[in-house]
């Protein structure tokens, strides 16, 4: 039978997440873009042919894109491969499919796991393990924590935060594996550089949610004579660097220049902060606030623009309007505001990628 016109319709959710627009899903499913638009506008009921062939060009099922409304009764997939079939793990409705997360990703911010026997401890701690009430962020905010502890404390509700650089968090999003994705490209030299990736790498259906500006450069050991980058670009010998594709990397490149770029590659922020203070490297590129918790000297090199990418779907989701309820509080506003380097000036606002 084709979806009744009371069932859920998942379309143009799972087509934003996967950064799709509705022409190109109608190339697709072979179908028109006319009948996608009124699809997707629940004024035509798709027919089980349409169904099947909408769900094959968006990676899933029929079941899923218009079957129960219940997150739960979704077949559950792994957002990545876990260390052993029993890992531990979250789980959580993202663009109309139910995602597990491994849980030895150590999230920043550690709610207990769904699995082995945690979800009692987790109904108890008053953060809900249903997929529907969890939302799922990929970052490389080193105060995201804060952010997680603000939303599961004012909402009820529960956030991942999963630990990726700017163009990894943005590639997760392509997949349709997490809700929002952090990136930190814009700098006052270049202020639509967020936006224009998020339209290169995903398409114009989604928005900016901004966070903070924070100051990014240069950390070295207290110990250095390092005091100024000029000296800091004449004297380093091994820099830690990050992996392609990070806000990071891409500042240390410019820096650089033609040099070789490093071959210690660190995952984070705090990752570049401890390999300097462990004495592994000389300097690395970070924000500010992880050189300064580190007990490291920071030379800063710019001042950056970090924000939320979200899908214009997700407007409407429950635990999106939550999110920006939070972000645009008094509290999590006067937090930032504690945090060095970080200025919540502009913190709240919302803008599209045109």
């Amino acid at each position: 039978m084709p979806p009744s016109q009371s069932a859920v319709n998942r379309v143009r959710q799972v087509r934003t997440a996967l950064g799709l627009t509705q022409a190109e899903l109608a190339g697709r499913a072979g179908i028109s873009r006319t009948a996608v638009t009124a699809i997707e506008g629940r004024r035509l009921v798709p027919s089980v042919a349409a169904a099947l062939a909408l769900a094959k060009a968006l990676g899933t099922t029929a079941e899923q894109l218009f079957g129960s409304a219940d997150p739960q009764d979704l077949a559950p997939e792994w957002a990545w491969e876990p260390r052993t079939p029993e890992s531990p793990f979250w789980q959580a409705e993202v663009a109309g499919r139910l995602w597990r997360y491994p849980a030895e990703s150590a999230p920043m911010w550690t709610p207990p796991p769904d699995s082995a026997g945690a979800t009692d401890s987790a109904l108890a701690s008053g953060l809900p393990a249903t997929a529907d009430r969890t939302l799922v962020v990929a970052c490389c905010d080193p105060a995201a924590g804060l952010l997680a502890s603000e939303f599961g404390r004012a909402t009820g509700q529960r956030m991942l935060v999963f630990t990726r650089s700017s163009g990894q968090a943005l590639d997760l999003q392509r997949q349709g594996k997490v809700h929002l994705a952090g990136l930190h490209y814009s700098t006052d030299e270049d202020p639509e550089r967020n936006a224009r990736m998020v339209r290169e790498t995903l398409g114009d259906e989604y928005l900016l949610l901004r966070i903070a500006q924070w100051q990014e450069g240069i950390a070295t050991a207290s110990s250095s004579r390092i005091h100024s980058i000029r000296g800091a670009l004449r004297s380093t010998r091994t820099w830690i660097g990050r992996e392609p594709g990070s806000g990071a990397q891409q500042c240390l490149d410019r820096l650089l220049g033609k040099r070789p770029a490093p071959t210690r590659v660190a995952r984070s922020h705090r990752g570049v902060a401890e390999a300097i203070a462990s004495g592994w490297a000389e300097a690395g590129i970070c924000v500010q606030l992880t050189g300064l918790e580190a007990g490291l000297q920071f030379l800063s090199v710019q001042r950056e623009v970090y924000e939320l990418c979200l899908p214009k779907a997700l407007l409407d989701d429950p635990r999106i309007r939550a999110l920006l309820a939070v972000v645009r509080s008094q509290q999590y506003r006067r937090m930032l505001r504690h945090l060095p380097g970080y200025d919540a000036g502009e913190t709240g606002t919302l803008a599209g990628v045109n």
